[in-house]
């Protein structure tokens, strides 16, 4: 019988205790007479109603107490065709309203535990994806670092050595390939390789990252002389690191301290030469004792010019920038005398010799370098082969790398360190120089002669500035 059959017998009241149904009968036999029992056919029809010998509401078999029983249809009793219900003591009745709370409760209980099992579902299959993205991690780490691990070196471990074309045919015999030890098979270390004159470098980690460190060259002077020119050549070279502009340090930045001078350099690698130009430090009194005092190995470039033109070109650029100014017979003699003014700072930069005694006074002559400007501009590949020389450097700059521009006067780069594309000087390089009166010419050389053979003696090098 389904719930909701159930549920209309127990509206209609159609629904009695089997305890309910045996009182009524006892109650009739009482005032009929003692019932006549029926006699049982083994084959009973469709039409007979089966019938159960009459028992004690609470007595069992054996005499013992029964439990009690459900409910259950009695279709037989009298008044159950009407939809009457039966006499005796009334049994459990549900409302529609009590059915229905009770259908809505079995339903959310139904719903919770579908929810439920949805959720477990959901944090398994996390679980599982996550298990699963660690299982990869950990496969691509191990690829990375089978990758990464260095191959052990057997002891035996040859590399192959060219064998010129055609000895095997002169031997009378198939030329075969000869397998040489790139380490010695009886000292297998690093330092034992590197002892026994190995023909490659060996570079620890450390020197294989690039770093800023302390300029171990300066070009130190002068202004006006070819300085610019010359930081740019270099630049070329593979193993030269320049900062990109005049940092002043010695004269106008020392108070910042050499953490911060080496904060202004480029990053090197190992081999590389870290190099700074500001022509004023020849001049500057203090310069000499200061570089000392960071690096007293330092090497120092000088590049020089005949002190008259130097004088005429430094008073061009800064007459580029004040057209109000005087001429330059008039700031170059004292009140328009015969008497040269060397207050002047373009006339007291010529006075070389003054100025290098200072630095001989603190550096050894073979650790100064002194560059031709003339050279430099009539053949550069010849003054930077002795640039490099004495850097310590291989001659990589050489005449391939420059061409002559007829519109400035002086040679350019066919290839710049930054350039695809030939590059020059800017356009403050090169200027035309004004007119100066040849009388003054003729004083201001007569002036720097004495000066030029000292320094002449100094450097052991003749100059032939007239």
């Amino acid at each position: 019988m389904r719930e909701s059959q159930f549920f209309h017998l127990l509206r209609t009241g159609r629904v009695v205790s089997r305890r309910r149904g045996s009182d009524r009968r006892h109650a009739e036999g009482a005032a009929d007479g003692p019932p006549e029992l029926p006699t049982r056919d083994p084959r009973p029809t469709a039409d007979a109603a089966p019938a159960c010998r009459a028992r004690a509401p609470d007595q069992g078999r054996g005499g013992r107490r029964a439990a009690p029983r459900r409910a259950r249809i009695d279709r037989s009793a009298p008044g159950a065709a009407e939809g009457r219900p039966r006499a005796g003591r009334r049994g459990p009745r549900l409302d529609a309203s009590s059915a229905g709370a009770a259908m809505d409760s079995s339903s959310a209980a139904a719903s919770r535990a579908k929810s439920a099992r949805r959720a477990a579902a959901c944090v398994c299959l996390a679980l599982a994806l996550l298990l699963l993205l660690l299982l990869l991690l950990l496969l691509l780490v191990e690829h990375a670092c089978l990758r990464g691990r260095p191959r052990r070196r057997r002891p035996g471990a040859a590399r192959v050595r060219e064998i010129p074309l055609g000895a095997g045919e002169r031997a009378g015999g198939p030329a075969r390939v000869q397998l040489v030890p790139l380490w010695d098979a009886a000292n297998d270390s690093l330092g034992g390789a590197a002892a026994a004159g190995r023909k490659y470098r060996v570079l620890g980690r450390q020197e294989l990252l690039a770093a800023r460190r302390l300029p171990g060259a300066l070009i130190i002077g002068v202004k006006k002389g070819g300085t610019r020119a010359l930081l740019e050549f270099l630049r070329v070279h593979p193993h030269v690191r320049a900062a990109g502009s005049e940092v002043h340090f010695f004269d106008h930045h020392y108070a910042e301290g050499l953490h911060w001078y080496r904060r202004q350099m480029p990053a090197t690698l190992a081999g590389q030469i870290t190099m700074e130009k500001t022509p004023s430090y020849f001049v500057t009194a203090e310069a000499p004792r200061r570089v000392q005092h960071m690096d007293p190995g330092t090497k120092l470039i000088v590049v020089v010019r005949d002190p008259v033109t130097r004088a005429v070109s430094d008073y061009t650029q800064v007459r580029s920038k004040r057209p109000d100014m005087p001429a330059f017979e008039q700031l170059a003699f004292v009140n328009g005398s015969q008497v040269v003014d060397t207050t002047w700072a373009p006339l007291r930069i010529g006075v070389y010799a003054r100025h290098l005694q200072r630095w001989l006074a603190y550096f050894p002559l073979s650790q100064l370098l002194f560059v031709s400007g003339e050279r430099l501009i009539s053949d550069p590949a010849l003054e930077m082969g002795r640039v490099q020389d004495f850097l310590g450097i291989r001659r990589l700059v050489s005449e391939r790398h420059f061409y002559f521009n007829a519109t400035k006067g002086f040679p350019c780069l066919l290839k710049g360190e930054q350039h695809g594309a030939p590059h020059c000087l800017g356009k403050n390089k090169g200027r035309s120089h004004p007119r100066i009166d040849p009388t003054a010419v003729r004083r201001l050389r007569d002036f720097y002669r004495p000066f030029n053979r000292r320094f002449y003696q100094l450097t052991g090098i003749d100059f032939g500035w007239a």
